[in-house]
């Protein structure tokens, strides 16, 4: 089990990492801060070039939690806001398959985060490693509900498109 954990983390927090550092770097085929900020002003997160510095940090910082395994329940939570704020804003409205641009991705990326939150990191963590005992349901309903409110929040505040 500890290594499947170990596996899991790894594959997630790596991922977030490397879309991350796309959005801030425009590594890896990203497109980098400067066309990040203009999509997310085009979405309606103003000022847009705040938004994109957030996000990429959030998935970055969240993402490194996650693979280190690290205040495990915060950073599934900042997984989670950052997906459901994808899921809505850009992908929702594709249907559910990837392929069309759909919100599949986004999706096992959120739950694989929550589902770290209750079931802990593993042995194989920092988390383990310091005596953190971070996991179980009351963990994961905490992470849950903050994951939900911070990606709320975001949405209910970004800015409307205005017709021209």
């Amino acid at each position: 089990m500890e290594i499947g954990l170990l596996m899991l983390r790894l594959a997630l927090g790596t991922t977030l990492v490397l879309h991350g550092t796309q959005k801030l770097f425009g590594w890896f085929g990203g497109p980098g801060f400067r066309e990040t900020a203009k999509g997310m002003e085009s979405l309606g997160f103003v000022p847009g070039r705040r938004a994109a510095l957030l996000a990429g940090l959030a998935e970055v910082g969240g993402g490194a939690l996650l693979a280190l395994g690290l205040f495990t329940p915060v950073a599934a939570a900042t997984s989670l806001a950052l997906m459901l704020v994808a899921m809505v804003s850009v992908h929702l409205s594709n249907g559910f398959f990837v392929q069309n641009g759909g919100y599949e991705y986004n999706i096992i990326l959120a739950l694989a985060a929550l589902s770290l939150a209750f079931t802990g990191p593993g042995a194989l963590s920092l988390d383990s490693l310091t005596g953190l005992t971070l996991n179980g349901p009351a963990w994961g309903l905490a992470a849950l509900l903050l994951g939900l409110s911070g990606g709320a929040i975001q949405l209910v505040t970004r800015r409307k498109a205005v017709a021209t």
